[in-house]
């Protein structure tokens, strides 16, 4: 039996760098960039390299691409998309360089903006349909196509636009998540709370609504004050330390009067119990809340609210109760985004064929305990929103290890290169499989 490899390829490094390599936050739209130049850039990159190893391809409207092989009716989907969330603070090497490092047990490890969330897992994808196809095992009664959107982390019109025009596989996973399969996504509300800024307050915090924010800073009556926290990704904020609910901590015990500043006062005062009114059983997971965005300024001051709602939650009824709130404090509420949350059958053959292929590998994980293999041998609820809930017959399959720390949206979001070869293990079996799916 040929062994099996424990470091990345060179060509694997620098494909990998390359796509890395291009900054891909969302941007303004220009002619045929609807999300920006970069995001435009680093689909081209990408689909020119699939197309110069043989694949077909194709773009559709702009907003994502494919590349597929095989031959037949029948369409087995990987789904992915190729923009980052903004980098935030806290980095310790620059964020869109590949940088390759070992731990303190000498293994390699990969750090970079994306090499989880998700560009890495659509490179991974992407060698695994390399090596069958060396190795000579291209499907000839179906095909495998490999989806690249470009705007998931705002908005996920790309695959919406994708699914609306294209070729739906018959069955596809999103590699975006974690193992070992998804069954409940909880529901996303992202509300905007605003009102008026009479008494001078200078406030700033965070980059993004759905990432935990690292700094927060006010100028009010005054005084100057800061605040430093940890990033975490909004569906887990209990894995990150909020700047935001710091700073308006800092600003109580300093002895400033929160009154005087309401935004300040309502972030202080939340109660995620009582302001929501959620009242969900726990069996499709917990309410999960972040203040993501601040800022305030003599134009008015704004909040940005991250609420992640377990599926037997009412959105409609926590917007409500959260809108009833936010008045008492002088503050507007607008929805900026609904997302009901998506349940599958976690008893379902598709469900049941991929709990076995993670079953196979979950001891190749670093940080493998032989006690996971009862705990986290079940499907999944998480707070994440991934393209599940946008493309029919598609479901989360990994790409962390349950027992991970989360790295998506994270400063210094890393992944080992043992863990990587895995995906590509998986995701090449998953692909060989395909009449399990089909």
């Amino acid at each position: 039996m040929m062994k099996e490899r424990n470091s990345l390829s060179e060509y694997q490094k620098e494909f990998l760098a390359r796509i890395i390599g291009i900054p891909s936050v969302g941007g303004d739209p220009s002619e045929g960039a609807p999300y920006g130049e970069r995001a435009r850039e680093v689909l081209r990159a990408f689909l020119d390299e699939a197309e110069a190893k043989g694949f077909r391809t194709g773009v559709t409207g702009d907003r994502a691409g494919w590349a597929e092989f095989g031959e037949g009716d029948r369409l087995l989907g990987i789904i992915c998309h190729l923009d980052v969330v903004p980098v935030g603070d806290g980095w310790r090497s620059d964020p869109f360089t590949l940088d390759i490092r070992e731990d303190e047990a000498g293994r390699e490890i990969m750090y970079a903006r994306g090499i989880v969330d998700d560009k890495g897992p659509a490179c991974a994808a992407f060698f695994a349909m390399l090596e069958l196809a060396d190795e000579r095992l291209i499907p000839d009664d179906h095909r495998v196509r490999l989806i690249l959107g470009t705007d998931e982390e705002r908005t996920c019109s790309c695959i919406q636009y994708y699914a609306a025009h294209e070729e739906i596989p018959d069955f596809s996973v999103t590699p975006d998540s974690i193992f070992p399969v998804v069954y409940c996504e909880k529901g996303i509300l992202h509300l905007k709370f605003s009102g008026e800024n009479t008494n001078g307050l200078d406030a700033h915090g965070g980059s993004a609504v759905n990432i935990v924010p690292v700094s927060a800073r006010c100028v009010a009556d005054g005084r100057t004050i800061t605040a430093e926290g940890k990033a975490a990704h909004a569906s887990r904020p209990e894995l990150g330390v909020n700047a935001i609910e710091l700073l308006a901590k800092a600003m109580e015990e300093q002895g400033l009067d929160l009154s005087r500043h309401p935004v300040m006062k309502f972030v202080r005062d939340f109660d995620a119990e009582s302001f929501t009114g959620c009242d969900a059983s726990g069996e499709y997971g917990e309410l999960s809340c972040n203040f993501g965005v601040l800022s305030a300024d003599k134009n008015g001051c704004e909040l940005e609210l991250d609420l992640r709602i377990p599926s037997d939650a009412d959105n409609g009824r926590v917007t409500d109760s959260l809108a009833g709130k936010a008045s008492e404090y002088g503050l507007e509420t607008q929805v900026t985004l609904d997302m009901p949350p998506f349940l599958k059958d976690k008893n379902s053959p598709q469900v049941r064929a991929l709990t076995e292929i993670w079953k196979r590998h979950m001891d190749g994980f670093t940080g493998f305990k032989e006690e996971y293999r009862d705990i986290h041998a079940g499907p999944k609820v998480v707070g994440v929103g991934t393209y599940s809930r946008h493309m029919p017959n598609t479901i989360a399959f990994g790409i962390q290890a349950p027992w991970h720390t989360d790295q998506c949206h994270q400063a210094d979001e890393h992944a080992a290169v043992t863990d990587f070869l895995q995906w590509i293990r998986m995701i090449k079996e998953f692909i060989m499989e395909a009449e399990k799916y089909l």
